[in-house]
């Protein structure tokens, strides 16, 4: 893919879609990569279209985040289609994270359950020693 046919691809689709969705404050945009190949009047570019909408400067120049992805599993056809997450004016930044990721969020959570069932080495010891015990009216 040449860097003009790429450049041309990312500044229509941010001219077409990406700024009319933040005029908007849509935090999301749906972008299918057949509409893009066939609104720019291209020939046989699909795979060219599917890169620049997938490239890392697009998205980082764009502060975007692909949330999904479908299409063939190829990941190159006229109905790969591309959701992204607009991310706010605050990421311009460089290193500048102000949303917490899923995972991190997440992260502690089990020591809090396992602190208050006594810590996690008792709680195990207590689990396993329980796995093969005898039921009531069974001999050992």
């Amino acid at each position: 893919m040449t860097a003009s046919s790429a450049d041309e691809i990312r500044s229509f689709v941010r001219r077409e879609y990406l700024e009319p969705a933040r005029r908007q404050s849509l935090k999301h945009v749906r972008i299918v990569a057949g509409d893009v190949h066939r609104s720019l009047k291209l020939k046989n570019r699909v795979p060219n279209v599917c890169n620049a909408l997938t490239s890392k400067s697009f998205l980082r120049d764009n502060n975007l985040v692909i949330e999904e992805e479908s299409g063939p599993p190829s990941g190159m056809g006229t109905r790969m289609t591309y959701t992204y997450r607009l991310l706010g004016r605050e990421h311009e930044q460089p290193g500048a994270i102000t949303e917490v990721p899923a995972f991190d969020k997440l992260r502690g959570l089990l020591k809090e359950a396992l602190h208050s069932l006594g810590g996690g080495e008792s709680f195990l010891q207590r689990e396993r020693n329980g796995f093969y015990a005898v039921g009531p009216g069974e001999k050992k």
